[in-house]
């Protein structure tokens, strides 16, 4: 089983941990974090771009000239794609983005992505995450303790407004509750910051 040391909030140690080696200890799965990866960025997109064609244009309903006689070129719509303000060929329609991963997929690439964060030396235990006055110098103080300046994740065990409130203005540090943890979270970020409770709950969530 992977032992990892507890830090305190000053980037003292206060000893180890020794994690699961069902969640913490697995099998590296590129092909699946991959998956869980794309998939979480392929349902963000929205999808919502459209612009119109040449039936949906308005206008263009005559013809502009006969078709002898003129000199021009034959037309048949002011609206044909060639003509100012004419409809767009092969016109970008709204679509359906989103992509599906089962729950065991799902939870199987998260385990894998901790996996290789213990395995790297990436995931930082601390023993517990309180801000007193849910000041932004707090959460700052704490990101350099920890080295955390390469950009890092801090996931809690609850949904402390201090310590989001205090974190969220600053850069490559950003917080979620342990119930919001995924793939991409993990994988987005240099360093992953687990409290003592949230490696608890993920044990009890994954480890089964």
């Amino acid at each position: 089983m992977p032992n990892v040391k507890v830090y305190k909030m000053d980037g003292a140690e206060a000893g180890e941990i020794t994690l699961s080696e069902k969640v913490f200890g697995a099998e590296y799965n590129e092909a699946l974090i991959h998956q869980a990866v794309v998939t979480r960025l392929a349902n963000e997109r929205q999808g919502t771009k459209s612009t119109l064609t040449r039936t949906e244009v308005r206008g263009g309903g005559k013809k502009p000239w006969r078709q002898k006689g003129t000199g021009n070129a034959r037309q048949g719509s002011i609206r044909a794609p060639q003509w100012v303000k004419g409809g767009v060929v092969f016109a970008p329609k709204s679509r359906d983005f989103s992509k599906d991963m089962n729950k065991k997929a799902k939870a199987a690439a998260l385990v894998s992505a901790l996996s290789k964060k213990v395995a790297d030396g990436e995931l930082i235990v601390v023993d517990s995450l309180e801000v007193k006055e849910g000041k932004t110098k707090e959460m700052v103080a704490f990101q350099k303790a920890l080295k955390l300046d390469k950009g890092a994740v801090v996931v809690m065990d609850n949904n402390d407004q201090k310590v989001i409130l205090a974190a969220r203005n600053i850069k490559k540090l950003s917080t979620l509750p342990v119930a919001q943890i995924s793939t991409y979270e993990v994988v987005a970020n240099a360093k992953v910051v687990l409290t003592k409770a949230a490696v608890q709950k993920i044990e009890e969530v994954y480890g089964e």
